[in-house]
C-alpha cells in the first residue's frame, strides 16, 4: 500500500483545512486507516482513525469535534476536515494503515506511512 497525503498549507487561526490521503497499490477495504500529526519538536500523536469497510470513526479525546475523518471509496481517498484551527495545530500531518500490535493511539500500530503534509496555522 502506498499513501500520499496532501492538502496542507498556511491558514489563519480560526480557519479550516481539508487534508487528503490517497491510497494505492492494494485493496484497502479491510483496513483501518489513521491520521497522526507531529508538531515541531514533539512526538507524533494520534488524531483518529476510520474503518474503511464500515466508515466508523474514532477520535482522540482532545480533538473535541474539530476534526472529521471521512472517505471516498471510488477515489480510494481518506480525508481529514479540520475546523477552527489554532496555532498549536501547526504540525506535519500523516496518514497510515493500522496493522495492530498496540493501541489505536500508538504509532507503532501503524505502517505504510504517507510522506506527511505540513499545516501551519498563523495567529
Amino acid at each position: 500500500v502506498q499513501l500520499q497525503a496532501s492538502g496542507g498549507g498556511l491558514v489563519q487561526a480560526g480557519g479550516s483545512l481539508k487534508l487528503s490521503c490517497a491510497a494505492s497499490g492494494r485493496d484497502i477495504n479491510t483496513f483501518y486507516m489513521g491520521w497522526f500529526r507531529q508538531p515541531p519538536g514533539k512526538e507524533r500523536e494520534f488524531l483518529g482513525r476510520i474503518n474503511w469497510s464500515t466508515g466508523s470513526t474514532y477520535y482522540a479525546g482532545f480533538v473535541e469535534g474539530r476534526l472529521t475523518i471521512s472517505k471516498d471509496d471510488a477515489e480510494n481517498t481518506m480525508y481529514l476536515q479540520m475546523n477552527d484551527l489554532m496555532p498549536h495545530d501547526t504540525a506535519v500531518y500523516y496518514c497510515a494503515v493500522y496493522i495492530g500490535g498496540y493501541t489505536w493511539y500508538d504509532s507503532r500500530s501503524y505502517s505504510y506511512w504517507g510522506q506527511g503534509t505540513l499545516v501551519t496555522v498563523s495567529s
